[in-house]
């Protein structure tokens, strides 16, 4: 932790601005890779042991043969408007609470670490939940597509904003908060471990020669990626069920979930407990980059290079 002595003051705007930037730049890169994780995560082993998509990459093929390229960012515009205010919250609110729990000294001890992380994912699933819910509509889109066609039934094309508004009329606002208690846990989980494990790396890595105190671009970079691996494959079952929990169209024959726990006690008993970590290297493929990428734009500055504003290492 940071031996200097503590600010006296927490700009929170460029925090802001870095965060949002940080997030579209993320999320851009690896968004096929989510797609595929949220199809292996989705699809339930048939009576016959039958499965539409055996692995990583057979998920990958089918989806470009049926959809083409661009096929792979199927929901990439929900989740690129509304990532920018979801990373702002998550990454500025970190640094917020670190700020605020830490000593006079600038120290923060491990545990008031975990506190600053906790709260800070415990805020984003205002914006995350939705989010997730309407990219997941348009991510699975394809896989319960390529049933009705298999079927022989017509396949209805449906949009997030369509989704938005169904949810909307059919249950209020709160209907696009439909697994938000699994979201909430999956979130501040991740969370309490990432960002302790993260900012002890980055620590520990060499220093810009900007009088900035910050690490150097790509030891952020390799910070984010470690903690994110991590922490990505810990909290992949409870990843696993908010994605089906979220998941509003089934295909024919699937199981329906009613609730965290019924999801919990259903697969366990009809996939047992490898089912828990579907779609796990995908997970940590998808976070590990992202949060390096988006931790090593966040720490450039951007936002105080806009504003003028001097860099001032963090807690």
């Amino acid at each position: 932790m940071a031996d200097q002595k503590k600010a006296a003051s927490f700009n929170v705007l460029p925090k802001i601005i870095n965060g949002g930037i940080a997030g579209v730049i993320g999320v851009t890169c690896v968004f096929p890779m989510d797609l595929v994780k949220t199809r292996l995560q989705n699809q339930q082993i048939g009576p016959n042991g039958e499965k539409m998509y055996s692995s990583i990459i057979d998920c990958f093929r089918k989806t470009i043969k049926q959809d083409g390229f661009f096929g792979m960012y199927r929901g990439s515009a929900v989740n690129i408007l509304l990532v920018t205010p979801e990373k702002a919250i998550k990454l500025a609110a970190n640094d917020y609470f670190r700020f605020h729990l830490a000593t006079p000294e600038g120290k923060l001890p491990l545990h008031m670490a975990g506190i600053a992380g906790g709260l800070a994912g415990l805020f984003q699933i205002i914006v995350t939940t939705p989010m997730e819910l309407l990219k997941i509509q348009m991510q699975d889109a394809g896989r319960i597509a390529s049933a009705e066609r298999a079927a022989g039934r017509e396949v209805q094309k449906t949009t997030a904003l369509d989704v938005a508004k169904t949810l909307v009329k059919e249950h209020g606002i709160f209907g696009l908060y439909k697994g938000v208690k699994a979201t909430g846990v999956r979130d501040v989980v991740f969370s309490v471990v990432y960002f302790p494990m993260m900012a002890s790396i980055n620590d520990a890595g060499p220093r810009k020669a900007d009088n900035s105190g910050e690490a150097v671009f790509y030891w952020s970079l390799f910070a984010g990626l470690s903690a994110g691996m991590f922490s990505a494959l810990l909290v992949t079952p409870f990843d696993v069920i908010k994605t089906r929990l979220q998941a509003i169209k089934k295909i024919e024959g699937e199981k329906e979930f009613d609730g965290f726990f019924d999801c919990l006690t259903k697969t366990m008993k009809y996939e047992g407990p490898l089912a828990f970590f579907k779609g796990g290297l995908c997970r940590v493929m998808v976070l590990a980059p992202m949060f390096g990428i988006a931790q090593m734009v966040y720490f450039t500055g951007v936002g105080e290079m806009i504003l003028g504003i001097e860099r001032k290492k963090s807690v």
